[in-house]
C-alpha cells in the first residue's frame, strides 16, 4: 500500500500496455513483483523509468505478445537441412527387411480389412488404420495379404506404400519439433538440437519405418503442440489466429482418432486454453463480451470441431466394414445384424421370448461367448461329474436351449442348465458349479431359473438382440456368470460359466437372446431392431475400453515398466533373434536418451536458480523462455508419461515415445539456455567461444552415437553383440539390451 491507503500497483499507467497485459506488479522482466510497500522516492523513480521504456518502445514482451524482442525467424536453410535429414534417415532401407516386423502383423492386417471391408476389432480407435490401409489402397495394395505372424515374407505384395506413409509422417516429427522449440525459444540453434536429437535417434527412427500406429499418433500429438504454441503468437481474431486454432482442433481430434492416449495432448491444450482464459478474464481492457467471444472461438475450435471429426471418423469406420468378419463376436446381436453375412442379417425370427422356444444366449462382456454344453462331463476331482456347461466363442449346434415350463419337456442334450450347490466352480471360487443335469428329460429343483430384464420391472417381456437379461438361479439366488476365465484342456479351453452369489449387474452376468426359433410366434424381420448410429458409437467405446483394460501380462510375457522408459533400460525385438536372422531392435540412442534425463534434472536446477535471482531482483537473460517455454515442455513430458504409473494393462517401451518428443525438445531448450548464459561468466569473445564449442561437441556427440548404433534401427546379421566377430561389440552397455 502507498501512502494514500490504495493499492501499490495503481502506479501503473495506461500508455503502459506491456504491464497491462501481465495483470501483476512487475515493472519490468527483469525487476521482480512487489510484494511490499517502497518509498514514494523509490515508487517515482521506478515509475519514470518505465514510461521511459514505454515511450522508447522497450517494455518486456509478455506471453500474450505477438513477438518478443530478440526472436530469431526460421531459418530457411536449417529448415531444409532438418527436412532432408528426417526424410533420408526414415526412408533408408524403408523395404527392409521384406517380411512381417512386430507389430505390422496387426495393423497391416487391419489396413486389408478396410480395402476388404471386413468388420474386425481393436482396442484403439479406427483413424490410424483407416489412413494405413487407404495409403495402401492408394500405392497399389490389394488387401489380399495375410499378415499372419511376424517373419511371413511380404513376397509379391505391395506393403512399401504403408510403411512409406508412416515414415513420411514420422519424418515429420524432427521438423516439427525445430518450429516448435523455436516458437517457444525464439532461438535457432535451439530448435536445431532439438531437431538433431530426433533426426539421429535411432528409437525414433525404427518406429517410423513400419506399419504401426505410433509415426500416425505422435504426427498429430506435435502437430497440435506446434498449432498450440503458434495460435499463442497471434493476434486475436485475425485469419492466421483462427487457422492456428481450428488446426489446433483437428490435430486433436487426430490424436484421440489415433490412440486413446491423445486424451495427454487435449489436457495439455486444455490447460493452456484455461491459462489463457484466465488471463483474458483479468485484462480490464477487455470486456466481458469481448471474454465470451474468446471463449466461444475456443469452444468452437478445441471442442466442437475435434468432436465432430472424431464421430465422423467413426461414422467412416462403420460405413466401411460392413461386411461380417472376426470382430463381431466381440459386440452384441443387434450390432452383428447390420453386418452383411453375420447370420441376423436381414434375418426374421419372433420378436418376444415365449416359453417352447429355441434359442443361444451370448454374454455381453467381451468376447464372452454363448452360453454352450456339450457331452464331456467334468473330470475326476472337479465338482460334480456332469456335463460341462461353457461359454464358447463361435456359433455352434450346442449353443442351442430350450425355454420350457418348470413341468415340461427335455434339453437338447437332455440336461437341464444347473446349479451344483455342492461345489465350487472349477477356477472361480465363492462361485457354484453349473452343469448340464438329468436324463431323459428329468432334473430338479436346481434346473429352475429365472429371466429378469437388467433394468425393467418383473414380468416385463424379452425381446430379442435388444434386452439385456439376468437368469437367476430360482434355488440359491445366484446369477449365471461368464467369468472371463479360459478352462484347463479338458475343458476344451473353453470360457468358464458359474453362478456367482454377487449380484450386482455387470457384463459379465448380463446375457442377451441371439437367435430365436418358435414356429408358434409370428417372425419379424430384424433390420426393425437395428441399433441406430449413437448406439453402435457408445457400443464401440465400450468395448474398447474394456478391452484396453482387459490387455493384462500373460504367463510368460515381460511387462515393461514406467521407470525403464527414460533410462533406456530395455528395448523391442522387431524383427529376428539368432545371428542368421535379420535383426531390427527399438531402442533409443544411449547418447540422446540420458542426455534428456540428465536435462530433466538441469531444467529444474536452473529453474530454482532463476526464481531465486529473480526474487533477488536480479536480471538473468532467458528465464522467461527456460520458465515458461520450458514449463510448457516439462508439462507435456508429465502428461505423457506420469498416467503410465497408474495404468493396470500390459505395458510396452514404444509407449514413451511420444512423452519423449517433448523431452528433447526440452533439452534443446535447456542446453541452448546453459550455452547462452556463458556470458554470465565470460568475457563476450571467450563466451562466444565457449558457446559454439558446446553447439559443436554436443553435435558429435549425437551424430557419433548414432553412428555406432544406427545398425539397431537398419539391420543386422552375424553374430550377437556378446559373441565374438560382433560387428556390435563392445556396445551393449546394459545387461538388459537383447541385440
Amino acid at each position: 500500500m502507498n501512502d494514500s491507503g490504495r493499492p501499490y500497483c495503481n502506479f501503473l499507467k495506461k500508455d503502459l500496455t506491456a504491464l497491462r497485459q501481465r495483470k501483476t506488479c512487475l515493472i519490468s522482466e527483469n525487476k521482480r513483483t512487489l510484494h511490499t510497500p517502497l518509498p514514494e522516492a523509490q515508487s517515482n523513480r521506478l515509475e519514470n523509468e518505465d514510461d521511459k521504456q514505454a515511450s522508447n518502445g522497450t517494455s518486456c514482451w509478455t506471453e500474450r505478445s505477438i513477438t518478443p524482442p530478440g526472436a530469431q525467424p526460421p531459418n530457411t536453410i536449417l529448415v531444409l537441412l532438418v527436412l532432408g535429414l528426417s526424410f533420408a534417415t526414415r526412408f533408408y532401407k524403408l523395404a527392409e527387411p521384406p517380411h512381417i516386423c512386430w507389430d505390422e502383423t496387426h495393423f497391416g492386417k487391419m489396413g486389408s480389412y478396410y480395402i476388404n471391408r471386413t468388420f474386425f476389432f481393436d482396442v484403439h480407435p479406427p483413424l490410424g488404420k483407416i489412413l494405413i490401409g487407404l495409403a495402401g489402397y492408394m500405392t497399389g495394395y490389394d488387401g489380399t495379404f495375410p499378415f499372419v505372424k511376424p517373419g511371413d515374407k511380404y513376397g509379391h505384395h505391395n506393403y512399401w506404400g504403408m510403411r512409406g506413409f508412416c515414415a513420411a509422417l514420422g519424418s515429420s516429427l524432427p521438423v516439427f519439433a525445430y518450429f516448435i522449440v523455436l516458437e517457444l525459444s525464439h532461438s535457432n540453434s535451439a530448435a536445431l538440437i532439438a531437431a538433431a536429437l530426433l533426426i539421429f535417434d535411432t528409437g525414433s527412427i525404427t518406429i517410423s519405418q513400419y506399419i504401426l500406429l505410433d509415426p500416425i499418433l505422435m504426427f498429430f500429438i506435435m502437430g497440435a503442440v506446434l498449432s498450440m504454441v503458434k495460435f499463442n503468437q497471434q493476434k486475436p481474431f485475425c485469419a492466421s489466429w483462427w487457422l492456428w486454432l481450428l488446426l489446433t482442433g483437428v490435430n486433436l481430434s487426430g490424436a484421440i482418432g489415433v490412440k486413446f492416449v491423445g486424451l495427454f495432448v487435449i489436457l495439455l491444450v486444455g490447460l493452456n486454453t484455461a491459462g489463457d482464459l484466465w488471463a483474458l478474464l483479468g485484462d480490464l481492457q477487455l470486456s466481458l463480451v469481448d471474454v465470451a467471444k474468446h471463449l466461444l472461438a475456443r469452444v468452437t475450435g478445441l471442442i466442437l470441431l475435434p468432436l465432430l471429426l472424431y464421430v465422423t471418423v467413426f461414422a467412416v469406420h462403420f460405413a466401411v466394414l460392413n461386411k461380417s468378419g472376426p470382430g463381431d463376436g466381440f459386440f452384441s446381436s443387434a450390432f452383428q445384424s447390420r453386418l452383411i453375412g453375420n447370420n441376423l442379417h436381414n434375418a426374421s425370427m419372433p420378436k418376444y421370448l415365449a416359453y417352447g422356444s429355441t434359442i443361444t444366449v451370448k454374454n455381453l462382456r467381451i468376447a464372452g461367448g454363448y452360453l454352450h454344453s456339450h457331452w464331456h462331463l467334468y473330470p475326476e476331482g472337479v465338482g460334480a461329474k456332469q456335463q460341462q456347461v461353457t461359454a464358447y466363442l463361435h456359433k455352434d449346434y450346442n449353443n442351442l436351449w430350450l425355454v420350457h415350463k418348470p413341468d415340461d419337456g427335455q434339453g437338447e442334450t437332455k440336461g437341464f442348465l444347473d446349479v451344483w450347490t455342492l461345489s465350487e466352480a472349477p477356477m472361480t471360487r465363492k462361485h457354484f458349479q453349473v452343469t448340464g443335469y438329468g436324463i431323459n428329460g428329468s432334473g430338479d429343483s436346481n434346473d429352475l431359473w429365472r429371466l429378469e430384464v437388467c433394468g425393467g420391472r418383473r414380468g416385463d417381456p424379452v425381446k430379442v438382440l435388444r434386452s439385456k437379461v439376468r437368469l437367476l438361479h430360482v434355488a440359491t439366488g445366484c446369477v449365471l456368470y461368464s467369468s472371463g476365465k479360459t478352462l484347463p484342456k479338458w475343458g476344451w479351453e473353453q470360457v468358464e460359466v458359474t453362478c456367482s452369489p454377487y449380484l450386482k449387474e455387470t457384463p459379465n452376468s448380463q446375457w442377451n437372446i441371439e437367435d430365436h426359433i418358435n414356429p408358434k410366434l409370428p417372425n419379424i424381420s430384424l433390420s426393425v431392431l437395428k441399433p441406430h448410429f449413437l448406439e453402435i458409437l457408445l457400443e464401440s467405446h465400450i468395448v474398447m475400453i474394456r478391452g484396453n483394460s482387459g490387455l493384462k501380462p500373460k504367463d510368460s510375457e515381460i511387462n515393461s515398466r514406467p521407470w525403464h522408459w527414460p533410462i533406456n533400460y530395455q528395448g523391442l525385438r522387431f524383427s529376428g533373434v539368432n545371428e542368421t536372422e535379420y535383426r531390427v531392435y527399438l531402442l533409443g540412442n544411449p547418447v540422446t536418451w540420458w542426455l534428456n534425463l540428465a536435462c530433466l534434472g538441469l531444467y529444474a536446477v536452473m529453474v530454482a536458480v532463476a526464481s531465486i535471482a529473480l526474487q533477488r531482483d536480479v536480471h538473468l537473460k532467458h528465464c522467461w523462455v527456460l520458465m515458461r517455454g520450458g514449463g510448457q515442455l516439462v508439462l507435456g513430458w508429465l502428461l505423457h508419461y506420469a498416467p503410465f504409473y497408474t495404468m493396470g494393462r500390459i505395458l510396452y517401451y514404444h509407449h514413451y515415445f511420444p512423452a519423449m518428443l517433448f523431452s528433447s525438445m526440452l533439452t534443446g531448450l535447456t542446453l541452448d539456455t546453459l550455452l547462452h548464459s556463458a556470458d554470465l561468466f565470460l568475457s563476450p569473445p571467450r563466451a562466444d567461444w565457449l558457446l559454439r564449442l558446446g553447439q559443436v561437441a554436443l553435435l558429435f556427440s549425437v551424430l557419433y552415437s548414432f553412428y555406432i548404433f544406427h545398425p539397431l534401427s537398419y539391420g543386422m546379421r552375424g553374430p550377437l553383440a556378446h559373441e565374438p566377430g560382433s560387428a556390435m561389440a563392445g556396445l551393449k552397455w546394459m545387461d538388459s539390451w537383447e541385440f
